[in-house]
């Protein structure tokens, strides 16, 4: 049989084909649980075993090599399906991060914003004592001696100062609290 099959005997292969494909494809539901894939991965079987007929090698029963084929079809159908199915859930989580991260991007770039706005508000000499501290990073002291006013100022100053950005920042809270949370654990998976 599998020599006739071999030269191109399409009867002979119908008949292999008649004979088998349903105890194929029972054998298939078995391993895979799902009719349409065990169908699909005996027609496949068929199909190769037609196109490559002229290398068709059977060393054991003809019964043997094609349950064997079926069952090797059905790992590799496995194999590939989890594969799959592992990229599309890769692909989805890069994506929703993207989506999320677009949209952190714009509320940052709308806080910003928010917060320039908000310190352009402050009364001059506390915008001026705010933006030397959180700008150019001065320590108190050195602010109190460069103005003239004392340290206590300072304080009073920059407590006012972030009273009132607090304020004017008060819808922004989820925004700023969602940034830190990435930056935290951008840091802490980076160090890992």
């Amino acid at each position: 049989m599998c020599e006739s099959i071999r030269q191109g005997d399409k009867n002979s292969f119908e008949y292999v084909f008649r004979t088998y494909y349903g105890n194929l494809c029972q054998y298939a539901s078995q391993i895979l649980t799902d009719k349409d894939a065990s169908e699909e991965v005996v027609q496949e079987l068929f199909y190769q075993l037609w196109q490559k007929r002229a290398a068709f090698q059977v060393t054991t029963s003809l019964k043997s090599y094609l349950f064997r084929a079926v069952h090797n079809s059905c790992l590799n159908y496995i194999k590939h399906h989890k594969i799959k199915e592992t990229y599309v859930q890769h692909y989805q989580q890069e994506n929703s991060g993207i989506a999320v991260n677009q949209h952190q991007a714009i509320e940052l770039k709308e806080l910003q914003s928010r917060i320039s706005r908000a310190v352009e508000m402050l009364p001059p000499e506390r915008r001026k004592v705010f933006m030397m501290i959180r700008y150019e990073e001065r320590k108190y002291k050195e602010v109190a001696e460069l103005l003239g006013i004392s340290v206590k100022t300072v304080e009073n100053q920059m407590g006012k100062a972030m009273q009132s950005l607090r304020v004017a920042l008060k819808d922004y809270l989820p925004v700023i609290s969602a940034v830190i949370i990435n930056i935290l654990h951008f840091f802490y998976n980076s160090n890992r």
